[in-house]
């Protein structure tokens, strides 16, 4: 299969990226990549799915790797993984071997490896730019589920309708479940046996990267996972604490001992990401020297500034992401141009252990297995968003009482812009049509 065609068929099916922003999977296709990764780093504390599905599709996810080496003419693909996930590791050994061009690429057991700046680093030596696309470095990265996903528009004409999700934290039996996308998440706390606790709140996704979400929420085509956790957690607190609050915090007490800067990972790579140095000025008041305000472009928002290094409780990742969004809003793009240092001697040193970082946010009592159930989930109700991948959001192309069958195009994708198209998950009747959503009952 040629690049064309297969680009063609992954935007017809769907397929984004399985997790982070979501990205076109279509619009990562490259003939200047010479190496594919794939990334099975899954570094945030409790998350499972991505080393389940590895070590569960291990052949089919290779042999599909090697289709999209060979339509952009790829030399080289990695099986990007931490030694510790042996199930996976032996998956990928038993197979490996049928695949040429494809070899491991072992990640070191730390927080943030799943960042692609940092997996390409760790695999390859190469060092991606302050604001550039892995692929100015002939690299091109996506995860694992993406990729399965990916194999099943080639072999079986599947779009993306359905998505893994762990289920995890306060319920009775932490478990990964297969659920349509629309799909609430009170559907899936109930299928994990109940929450555990009475007065708790639900992160959408990781610990670090996640977001406070509602049960009414739904699952969409980046859910990784569901985290019950305690109210009064520290996780919680830190999620829901109000930014007018996090700046007062931040003048009466960052002393700026460097910590959120010697930890950073982006930093430690050379990017000129200083959150100390933004904290000073953004405290302060002071604009003369725009440099800290402008460098919050090259944050990777990973959270480890303020949920792991700062000794003083301070948010300076939180500061930072809306002082970039406010940039963004304003057309302001970071420069390619801008410099950048060298690798850090010391980064080894100041690499943070995930079990350590685990401990730290009081998770440990919660890493627990979440095995697969690989039977799809078949809710009676789901609510498909119409914008699922960065990108212009698909418009509806149904009407209230149509019959729809699971995988019959629902939302249409924006003709000439990066779009793609969203698909019915259950079979059924649409009983609501909105601009931003579709209900379907089955």
């Amino acid at each position: 299969m040629n690049l064309t065609e297969l680009s063609s068929l992954m935007q017809n099916a769907g397929v984004a990226g399985a997790g982070g922003a979501g990205f076109p999977s279509y619009a990562k296709l490259n003939a200047a990549a010479d190496t594919i990764i794939l990334n099975c780093a899954e570094c945030e504390p409790l998350l499972k799915l991505h080393r389940q599905v590895l070590a569960k599709y291990a052949n089919e996810i290779l042999a599909t790797l090697t289709v999209i080496a060979d339509a952009v003419d790829a030399q080289s693909i990695i099986i990007a993984v931490k030694p510790h996930y042996t199930e996976t590791v032996k998956a990928v050994e038993a197979v490996i071997a049928n695949y040429p061009k494809a070899k491991i690429g072992l990640l070191p057991e730390v927080y943030p490896a799943g960042d692609e700046v940092v997996t390409i680093y760790e695999t390859t030596g190469r060092v991606v730019r302050p604001g550039a696309l892995p692929i100015t470095v002939g690299v091109t990265v996506y995860n694992v589920e993406t990729v399965y996903n990916i194999y099943r528009a080639l072999h079986e004409a599947a779009p993306v309708t359905e998505k893994y999700v762990t289920v995890t934290g306060e319920v009775q039996n932490p478990i990964t479940l297969k659920v349509p996308l629309g799909t609430a998440y009170s559907t899936l706390i109930a299928l994990a046996g109940g929450a555990t606790v009475k007065d708790y709140k639900l992160v959408g996704g990781g610990p670090m990267t996640g977001r406070i979400v509602a049960e009414s929420d739904v699952v969409t085509k980046t859910s990784n996972a569901i985290l019950v956790l305690p109210s009064d957690h520290y996780v919680i607190r830190k999620k829901t604490s109000k930014i007018t609050i996090d700046m007062k915090r931040a003048m009466a007490a960052c002393c700026q001992c460097r910590m959120c800067t010697d930890l950073c990972s982006r930093h430690l790579l050379g990017h000129p990401i200083e959150p100390h140095l933004f904290m000073r000025s953004a405290t302060s008041g002071v604009t003369k020297d725009l440099a800290p305000f402008m460098n919050t472009m090259y944050c990777s928002q990973c959270g480890l500034c303020e949920m792991y290094a700062c000794g003083q409780g301070l948010s300076p990742r939180t500061l930072i992401g809306e002082y970039k969004n406010g940039l963004r809003a304003n057309g302001i793009k970071p420069d390619p141009n801008v410099e950048m240092g060298p690798v850090s001697e010391n980064r080894s040193g100041r690499m943070v252990p995930v079990d350590r970082l685990t401990a730290r946010l009081g998770l440990s009592a919660y890493d627990k297995p979440a095995p697969i159930a690989e039977e799809t989930v078949k809710p009676d109700v789901v609510k498909i968003m119409m914008s699922q991948n960065i990108g212009v959001p698909a418009s509806p192309c149904v009407k209230l009482g149509d019959a729809v069958t699971v995988g019959e195009i629902i939302g249409q994708a924006a003709q000439g812009k990066l779009s793609m198209p969203v698909h019915a998950s259950i079979s059924g009747t649409v009983v609501e049509v909105a601009d931003k959503y579709i209900v379907i009952r089955a």
